[in-house]
């Protein structure tokens, strides 16, 4: 099997196994945004914003190093499993320990709805304490399920997550105020049921995260209590600044529905954070495939470090990513009128408040093909033992949210928050290109990615802007994209086809 058809077929069924759960979480968005108003929907944006911020710093950048280290150490597989987990298990002790005695500062302090009751968000902090707790323990795990080449156990466990994810989500917002209203059981559900409260979609995740753990208990205990200092060192000088490149990461892709909560006023700052917090989950589709691209090849790119042709193979995938990001950008736009009934609101007044932030979608979208396109330029510091330009070049776009947000979301909202998005990505994508060159030169075919580039950011200004979104011409924009793509790369893919 050639190259291509690996990579193709790896990456291929870790993103079934990723697309799957994302879509079938996406599919909540319209049964959130029903069942609560952009209000109470802005806190749930809030929430998870600040739990996706402290992910990385638990997880530590032991993911990378975790292949990384198999790649270069292949006769000491346990240690390296056990060194990874070890140091995530000791930081989120550590993490535990100080945020214990602070609960009610952290609530106080995370509060956007100040009409909600203090004890509300002390319960919120609490089960995302939980959640993150579960959530580091499992990175290794998974981590090692990639490793040994068993998509499908990780895909099951992952879509378990999300099935059991959705089910409680449904049982706490439909199943059982039906039961109270057509009083079954009633009695003692109103003893404790508060309908409405979106504290359950939080004790939904709680439950879920514990009974993933529970699933991954075969690679736990593969573990052994045996801790190799030396490499550890080794390893802490490869991951800290892939621990802050990744936390630079999830600030630029966090860090502005919390700041829109703090720099909008008090009376528009819950509505227009759960605004943003839904229409962004339109692009989530892009995000989907630029993550189950990088599932796939991570420990793809390391196992082909040493090959002779590994840089020309690099570029070769550069291309058809390109393509097919540029794709996806342009059906998303094209069909956005759809999807804008994912996020419809429980009456007229709040659906229209959420189609309203429609206009930041395609900003969001090309942020996220920045984003994928950085993604995959970063294999040369990863495998050049760099990973100090992974720091710089993520400080950089860290840098830019953080600015970007605070000057301009006083005056220009959620709008400011795509803007500076999109801004982070593409400077991180630029600064990766050029650095990389200079230090791990990767043959990349540029003029024909700009040019994929560059049509799909004007077929999708066309569709949008000029053509108000019409479905038609967009999707007959989209088709004439993906011909043209098809006939300029039809021999090159024959090729890759026709290869055994």
């Amino acid at each position: 099997m050639s190259t291509a058809k690996k990579f193709a077929g790896q990456t291929a069924v870790y993103g079934l196994t990723t697309i799957a759960p994302r879509i079938l979480n996406f599919f909540l968005t319209p049964v959130y945004v029903k069942a609560y108003p952009a209000k109470v929907y802005g806190v749930f944006t809030t929430m998870f914003s600040w739990v996706s911020m402290i992910n990385p710093i638990l997880a530590f950048g032991m993911e990378t190093t975790f292949f990384r280290y198999l790649n270069k150490r292949p006769d000491e597989k346990q240690q390296v499993y056990n060194n990874t987990f070890g140091a995530i298990l000791a930081i989120s002790f550590l993490f535990l320990l100080s945020v214990l005695p602070f609960i009610g500062d952290i609530a106080a302090y995370v509060r956007i709805d100040e009409q909600s009751p203090l004890d509300d968000y002390k319960q919120y902090v609490g089960y995302f304490i939980a959640v993150l707790l579960l959530d580091a323990w499992c990175v290794i795990p998974f981590a090692q399920i990639r490793a040994n080449g068993r998509p499908g156990r990780y895909g099951i466990i992952k879509c378990t997550n999300i099935l059991v994810f959705i089910l409680l989500n449904l049982l706490f917002i439909y199943g059982l105020p039906f039961l109270i209203k057509h009083d079954i059981s009633a009695e003692w559900l109103k003893t404790w049921f508060r309908p409405g409260w979106i504290g359950y979609v939080f004790l939904s995740n709680l439950i879920a995260s514990a009974l993933t753990l529970l699933l991954l208990l075969p690679e736990i205990m593969r573990l052994r209590p045996n801790f190799d200092k030396a490499m550890f060192s080794e390893m802490l000088l490869y991951s800290w600044p892939v621990l802050i490149a990744n936390l630079s990461f999830v600030i630029n892709e966090n860090l502005d529905k919390l700041l829109l909560g703090k720099f909008l006023p008090e009376s528009i700052s819950a509505s227009q954070t759960g605004i943003y917090g839904a229409c962004a989950k339109i692009a989530v589709f892009l995000n989907i495939f630029v993550q189950a691209f990088r599932l796939g090849a991570e420990p793809f790119f390391f196992s082909k470090a040493k090959d002779k042709n590994a840089g020309t193979t690099y570029a070769f995938i550069m291309d058809y990513f390109v393509i097919a990001v540029s794709l996806i950008f342009v059906a998303l736009v094209a069909n956005i009128d759809i999807l804008k009934y994912f996020i419809k609101g429980r009456d007229a007044v709040q659906q229209e408040l959420y189609w309203s932030g429609l206009k930041a979608v395609p900003l969001l979208l090309l942020g996220y093909v920045s984003l994928g396109i950085y993604m995959n330029l970063s294999v040369w510091y990863k495998l050049s033992d760099q990973t100090r330009y992974g720091l710089y070049i993520s400080g950089v776009g860290a840098i830019i949210t953080v600015v970007l947000n605070v000057v301009f979301i006083p005056k220009y909202s959620y709008m400011a928050s795509a803007w500076a998005s999109l801004a982070a990505y593409a400077s991180m994508m630029i600064l990766s290109y050029v650095w990389g060159q200079k230090n791990y030169p990767i043959p990349y075919n540029v003029k024909k990615n700009l040019a994929y580039l560059i049509s799909s950011i004007i077929i999708v200004f066309l569709s949008f802007s000029v053509f108000k979104r019409n479905l038609f011409i967009g999707n007959g924009l989209l088709v004439l994209f993906a011909g043209t793509a098809f006939m300029a790369e039809r021999k090159q893919v024959l090729a890759i086809l026709k290869r055994k």
